[in-house]
């Protein structure tokens, strides 16, 4: 075979080569497109905050925490790890401590909800904040809301005679020892290390000494 016959065969070939490859990538390409731009699935959403009524029309996908952050503004309450092993999302939902960067928004309808903002305010402080701030119990300050919201729900739980897992007689009301506030406080980290500082402040609130 001659060379030029010889290349125009490799060119078809090529051609060829690519316009089979086309076809199994261009019929998939308006199906992709179709799906991008299909809206995120939205819903409505209405509970209390801070002792007023809020309503948001949400993406089903949006926690708690981005609804508090991103869409009411309540910036008191921090991101950190997302994925609810540093506590600093810690809020107060219907009395109990939860950390709202593991549950979505819509999954709280008609609930009350308390975040840091709704505790104290700088003129008129929560017995907790007034305390952590005698006892120096924050460095950076980051995790402090959540540490806070968290001593706040560890009083009530105690009060309610809400065992823990080191309390030793499920049988009587659990006090609050410096074991039962180590364990009840170990799901909020303060990487500044005011352990000690925070402990103080919450025995002080509680009246009692750790």
């Amino acid at each position: 075979m001659p060379k030029s016959e010889l290349e125009v065969s490799r060119r078809r070939l090529l051609a060829a080569g690519t316009a089979t490859a086309m076809i199994g990538v261009v019929p998939g390409a308006p199906a992709q497109s179709q799906a991008a731009s299909q809206k995120a699935p939205q819903a409505a959403v209405s509970f209390e905050v801070n002792g007023k009524p809020s309503s948001l029309q949400l993406d089903t996908r949006t926690t708690l925490l981005d609804a508090l952050r991103e869409h009411l503004r309540l910036t008191g309450t921090k991101k950190g790890c997302d994925q609810g092993q540093c506590g600093a999302c810690t809020v107060i939902v219907n009395g109990v401590r939860i950390n709202s960067c593991l549950t979505l928004a819509v999954m709280h309808e008609g609930d009350r909800i308390t975040t840091i903002e709704g505790l104290g305010q700088p003129e008129r402080l929560h017995p907790m904040q007034a305390a952590f701030v005698k006892h120096d119990g924050y460095q950076c300050g980051y995790c402090t809301p959540g540490q806070i919201c968290s001593a706040v729900a560890v009083l009530d739980e105690i009060k309610s005679g809400i065992p823990s897992h080191v309390s030793g007689d499920l049988t009587v009301s659990p006090e609050l020892t410096n074991t039962e506030l180590r364990e009840r406080m170990s799901g909020n980290i303060c990487r500044c290390g005011a352990y000690s500082n925070i402990a103080e402040a919450i025995a002080e609130v509680a009246g009692s000494s750790t």
